[in-house]
């Protein structure tokens, strides 16, 4: 099945042609305008051989909400409940709706939207639920999603492959690490913990996002320190994170190359990866242990820095890396120390083949 990938982002728009699994075309529009921008899809299709030659097309979404649980056929229903749980993902999930528009302006094939939550889907019930009153849990349909679920399933299933193993063998670790980061719990193949929540929000300090935080803390600044609610949500996901705490863009790039002369990037840098090692072990307690460390995502697969400094405090986990393996890898590699008791794998990201997999599962009526 040829499948055209769309990944609406909070300000992109990346596009792919995925045939059996396999990535033919590419290309990443840097600035989307959203509805009516129909220009780069037209360009896209054209150049990937025209909209008869696309047999389907998959949607990445970032929140399904509390009603799909799985991905599941683009309709005009659909459409109107996406847009109804917008104040979920307010960057993503109204972006992603227009491209569903968009698209099927362009390429009239069946689409299905594949939803970054649905991994998580079946956390166990202690991992999941909030210790909120139970009547505001089930009025409000509050629990834990999870995030970059996409990225976790594709990443697991091929860092398995790399170790000769199948991931219902295996505790897992996996580690999504870009812009925007979380970790993943897996046993049984099955995701059991992670670390972002009801929103993406969550878990791991990030490129601009606090990670979590305590609450207390956050309603002393609405009620005493004069922060308006609106700024305080902009702060939490704009202006917060490696951003915030060094005064530069964020990039993990920009940090690293300043912090040696910079006490506020050394110390952006310290927060992220003691957040990061910390949620790693947390991670493997609900694993029940720890077989494989995954690494992925665009800090994931280039900071052999990030992967270094985590690993080196986790040493009681069986952890260990091969320095050289570690500085010099590139594409899927095992930079596990050889003595190491737990592996650890750096897998290059590709949501687009999980969307593609994902879309001809349900068009085909395949289980999930």
């Amino acid at each position: 099945m040829r499948v055209l990938v769309v990944n609406a982002g909070s300000s992109s728009l990346k596009l792919a042609v995925v045939d059996d699994d396999r990535t033919t075309r590419s290309r990443t529009v840097e600035r989307w305008d959203g509805e009516g921008h129909l220009q780069p899809v037209q360009e896209f299709v054209e150049q990937a051989g025209g909209a008869d030659r696309i047999d389907a097309v998959g949607h990445r979404v970032v929140h399904r909400g509390p009603r799909h649980r799985r991905s599941t056929r683009v309709d005009d229903d659909l459409l109107e409940y996406l847009a109804s749980i917008e104040d979920l993902a307010p960057l993503h999930n109204p972006r992603a709706v227009a491209a569903m528009r968009e698209v099927g302006k362009v390429v009239q094939a069946p689409e299905v939207a594949c939803f970054d939550t649905s991994f998580h889907a079946d956390l166990p019930i202690e991992a999941r639920t909030y210790a909120l009153p139970r009547e505001w849990n089930e009025r409000w349909s509050l629990r834990r999603y999870g995030f970059h679920g996409l990225s976790h399933a594709y990443a697991v299933r091929r860092a398995a492959a790399v170790v000769g193993e199948r991931p219902q063998d295996l505790r897992i670790v996996s580690c999504h690490l870009g812009s925007g980061a979380s970790l993943a719990a897996v046993r049984d193949g099955r995701s059991v913990d992670t670390t972002m929540g009801f929103t993406p929000l969550e878990g791991l300090v990030m490129r601009t996002r606090a990670g979590s935080v305590d609450p207390g803390l956050l309603m002393w600044l609405l009620q005493h320190g004069g922060v308006a609610l609106e700024e305080l949500s902009e702060v939490l996901e704009q202006g917060s994170g490696m951003r915030g705490l060094s005064g530069t863009s964020g990039d993990l790039r920009d940090i690293l190359q300043r912090r040696a002369d910079d006490a506020d990037a050394r110390l952006a840098y310290a927060v992220f990866v003691h957040r990061l090692r910390r949620e790693i072990g947390a991670m493997a307690a609900s694993a029940g242990g720890l077989d494989l460390l995954v690494m992925t995502g665009g800090i994931g697969e280039h900071s052999p820095d990030v992967r270094s400094d985590a690993v080196s405090g986790l040493g009681y986990l069986g952890l260990a890396l091969d320095r050289a393996a570690n500085a010099k890898a590139t594409g899927d590699s095992d930079v596990s120390a050889g003595d190491a008791v737990a592996r650890t794998v750096v897998v290059t990201a590709s949501e687009e083949t999980e969307v593609a997999r994902e879309t001809a599962r349900v068009l085909e009526g395949t289980p999930g």
